[in-house]
């Protein structure tokens, strides 16, 4: 029995211990009732986007701002869809775009061409196939606008996910293949840390980026067919239409309530847990911080049911995934291999070939030479104000970017100012745009340009910021040390170290610029139109008249410029940061 005393002594410490480990304290009633009101949200705005199309009709967009917070709730849900499945495609397609030399000579000049199909494209051809996915459904169109805020996230998130694949320090790589790690626990255990800080970033630009887009995603017309969601983005449409100066307020009120929750509420707490997985050789003086994150932190039932659910994904992640001890091990020599490559090469080029068969077929149906040489011209005029734009717009931010970057106590303050700007809309400044051009008599060629790079320059800074902030402490360290100042520092240590996030910011703000020249070179404010000569308001106008094959042949010049564009600029610049600008 004294035996039994001792141990039942010993025994009630333990279980006093794990009784207080699981017993929830005050941070587990705060993370459970946010857990719960952010749930009853979601199943209210899942519950409304499966109503009746016809609930459309009966209950048209009015300009109350009561009914702000529901439309609100509606964009928010639709932009976090579309984030969701852009990170799903990130992980799949860039990887494999890193991974395969064969599947990058197809999957990047693909993503070239998506990124500068401008949204009104998609929606020109997808609208009526999601309806009829879901007829008589609002599910539908609310599929259609997701898939269109989806085309303004995810090109941006693949570059940056397959530009930090293909810089992954060497030694780090060198030291997972001595260890024998298999290509699936390299991915998961070096290469996809080593990618997060940057993703991080370019998934807040992201998901800034399809607030640009929110009125031609939401109140959609193409041709005879004309939808309006309930959300900001529909409301600003007719408060535009309508020249109802309060109701713009309004809107941009609710834009900006939006942007600071879900900083608060996600991209704070992310970007303070990425902060752990960015590559430094000593210790960071300086932390990321969120009071979101710390409160998770201090929660004990949260933590455990988070643990229990993300068993299954740490078991996957710890899997080997080794090849099967039969599978076969063909080893090509250099010759072979290089033939191989050529007949990929030459595959590929035949099926772009035969894909400009196709649309050169649809367009010749109505359109003559005439009317191409008319698109390239109007593509000339566009690109040049791309080309101008983006160069005013890197010698600004690169500069602030590095000053945010080096400070993340600025960062901290400046991250969601960054946010709302990049999300500011180019619509709400239409009025005061059209009422200036007009009364003072200027040039729309000129004047409406800066509206092209309003939404776009952010990809610059944000990946600048995001680079700067990944610059490991040791170099700065040592740059301080050995009193590397002035150009010598900007030369030797910040420019190669930002110099692949900068490639990858300016390429989507360049593409972004194209795709945003749809919005930028025809505005309207009420019954006054301005229009400034360029491919994106030949592609506006033809989509609002319903001409395919005009919008078909200004995709396809798009196309064409941004992937010429790309290859002989932005390419070999990537090339260049692969080779020469490692941390390594």
């Amino acid at each position: 029995m004294a035996f039994l005393s001792e141990g039942a002594r010993g025994v009630r410490p333990t279980v006093r211990f794990v009784r207080a480990a699981v017993m929830p304290n005050w941070a587990d009633l705060i993370a459970l009732l946010l857990l719960a009101a952010v749930a009853v949200l979601i199943i209210h705005g899942a519950a409304e986007m499966g109503q009746p199309l016809a609930r459309l009709d009966v209950e048209p967009i009015v300009l109350d701002p009561a009914r702000l917070p529901d439309y609100a709730l509606r964009t928010t849900l639709r932009m976090f869809a579309a984030l969701a499945a852009s990170l799903l495609f990130t992980f799949t397609v860039a990887t494999l775009a890193a991974k395969s030399r064969k599947a990058e000579l197809l999957i990047i000049p693909a993503l070239d061409i998506l990124q500068s199909v401008p949204v009104l494209g998609f929606l020109t051809f997808t609208v009526t196939f999601f309806m009829g996915l879901f007829p008589g459904r609002q599910l539908g169109v609310e599929c259609a606008s997701i898939f269109a805020i989806f085309t303004s996230q995810a090109w941006n998130m693949a570059f940056s996910f397959y530009q930090s694949l293909r810089t992954v320090p060497a030694d780090l790589d060198e030291v997972s293949r001595q260890f024998g790690f298999s290509p699936w626990r390299r991915f998961v255990r070096l290469e996809l840390p080593s990618a997060t800080p940057g993703l991080v970033w370019n998934t807040m630009m992201s998901m800034s980026g399809g607030w640009f887009f929110v009125v031609a995603s939401e109140a959609i017309t193409v041709g005879d067919t004309t939808v309006s969601l309930p959300g900001i983005g529909s409301w600003l449409a007719m408060a535009i239409e309508a020249k109802d100066f309060a109701a713009v307020g309004w809107a941009v009120a609710a834009m900006a309530v939006v942007i600071a929750l879900y900083d608060q509420l996600v991209f704070r707490p992310v970007v303070a847990w990425a902060d752990k997985f960015r590559f430094e050789q000593t210790a960071s003086q300086v932390r990321s911080r969120s009071w979101l994150y710390e409160l998770a932190r201090r929660t004990r039932l949260v933590r455990l049911l988070v643990a229990a659910l993300a068993w299954p994904g740490r078991a996957l992640a710890a899997i080997e995934w080794p090849l099967p001890a039969g599978a076969p091990r063909i080893r090509l020599g250099a010759r072979a291999a290089r033939l191989l490559d050529m007949a990929w090469i030459v595959l590929v080029i035949l099926g772009c070939i035969g894909a400009a068969w196709l649309v050169g077929r649809f367009i010749a149906t109505s359109l003559r030479w005439g009317d191409v040489l008319q698109g390239f011209g109007l593509g000339l005029a566009t690109m040049a104000r791309v080309a101008l734009l983006i160069a005013v717009a890197s010698l600004i931010w690169v500069p602030i970017g590095v000053w945010i970057g080096l400070r993340p106590a600025w960062t901290e303050r400046l991250q969601p100012i960054a946010q709302f700007l990049a999300a500011f809309p180019a619509n709400v400044l239409f009025p005061f745009v059209v009422i200036a051009i007009a009364a003072l008599r200027l040039d729309p060629d000129i004047w409406l340009s800066p509206l092209m790079v309003l939404g776009t320059q952010w990809y610059i800074l944000f990946n600048v910021i995001a680079g700067a902030s990944a610059l490991p402490t040791d170099m700065k360290d040592a740059a301080r040390i050995f009193g590397i100042s002035g150009w010598q520092w900007w030369r030797q240590l910040v420019l190669p170290g930002i110099f692949p996030y900068y490639v990858t910011g300016a390429l989507t703000a360049s593409g972004g610029s194209w795709n945003a020249s749809i919005v930028a070179e025809a505005v309207s404010w009420g019954d006054t139109h301005l229009q400034a000569a360029g491919l994106g308001a030949f592609i506006a106008n033809a989509t609002q008249a319903g001409d395919f094959p005009r919008v078909a042949l200004g995709i396809a010049v798009m196309s064409v410029f941004v992937i010429a564009f790309n290859r002989a600029l932005w390419r070999p610049l990537y090339r260049f940061a692969e080779r020469r600008l490692r941390l390594d």
